[in-house]
């Protein structure tokens, strides 16, 4: 039960954020969608082989980051601390998709090195036509820096346990997958929709309550001497938020 409110609060952490997958990877989810074959007709099924690919690669990222959450969680301090950055990461999540502050674009930055050696690549497959052509565009896709991917993964991550870690980032971008598969079908009315300030801010508070939620409880704690040891049964949840 406590693993599947877990899968739960990821998915909804990508459905409340995919506003924001929708102004960077929207315009190659069209692409992928309206590319023919060679009787002309439509490979939607192209769309759905790019997200698979996407989602691919955040639960290899989720797996990585997850072992690095299991060796911290050995440090009961390092454990709440990651807990807290985890939950601030939400936190500006939501401020950045109501459009309230846009610092957490000096995160993304963070990782444009990393894409910078990768996006060659991808450029040069996506003058190339394909199935497999349309995964492999996803799975490096899953690499684009994005501060909605880096404020789940801090989330996964917190949960000390590398295979629930790479579950959660699949299941988050599965959250994701409804706005991109309708962004290659429908682009331009969903794009219209989400660019709506009113409708970005309604995601963004949402983001930002689950990010208040999944505060540690006890993190003043740290400074007082509480003992935390019934913290680290591996979450930051509802269940262990400030409540």
């Amino acid at each position: 039960m406590h693993e599947l409110l877990l899968i739960a609060n990821a998915f909804l952490i990508g459905l409340f954020g995919s506003g924001h997958c929708i102004a960077m990877c929207g315009g190659i989810a069209g692409a992928q969608s309206f590319a023919q074959g060679g009787d002309g007709s439509p490979r939607t099924s192209w769309l759905f082989l790019f997200n698979f690919g996407r989602l691919s690669s955040y639960a290899l990222i989720g797996l990585l980051a997850g072992f690095l959450g299991e060796a911290l969680a050995l440090n009961e301090t390092l454990l709440v601390a990651l807990r807290t950055i985890a939950a601030i990461m939400i936190i500006l999540m939501g401020l950045y998709v109501g459009q309230w502050w846009m610092g957490l674009t000096h995160i993304e930055r963070l990782g444009g090195r990393l894409w910078s050696r990768i996006s060659p690549l991808s450029k040069s497959l996506g003058e190339r036509q394909g199935p497999h052509i349309s995964f492999a565009l996803g799975l490096l896709w899953g690499w684009l820096p994005c501060g909605l991917v880096y404020s789940a993964l801090a989330w996964s991550m917190s949960n000390a346990d590398a295979s629930l870690s790479a579950l959660l980032m699949f299941c988050f971008g599965l959250g994701t997958l409804p706005s991109m598969l309708a962004a290659g079908l429908f682009a331009y009315h969903l794009r219209r929709w989400l660019s709506n300030l009113s409708v970005r801010r309604v995601f963004g508070v949402l983001l930002i309550l689950f990010g208040v939620w999944t505060l540690p409880v006890h993190f003043a704690g740290l400074f007082g001497g509480q003992n935390m040891n019934h913290q680290h049964d591996g979450t930051s949840s509802p269940h262990h938020g400030g409540h």
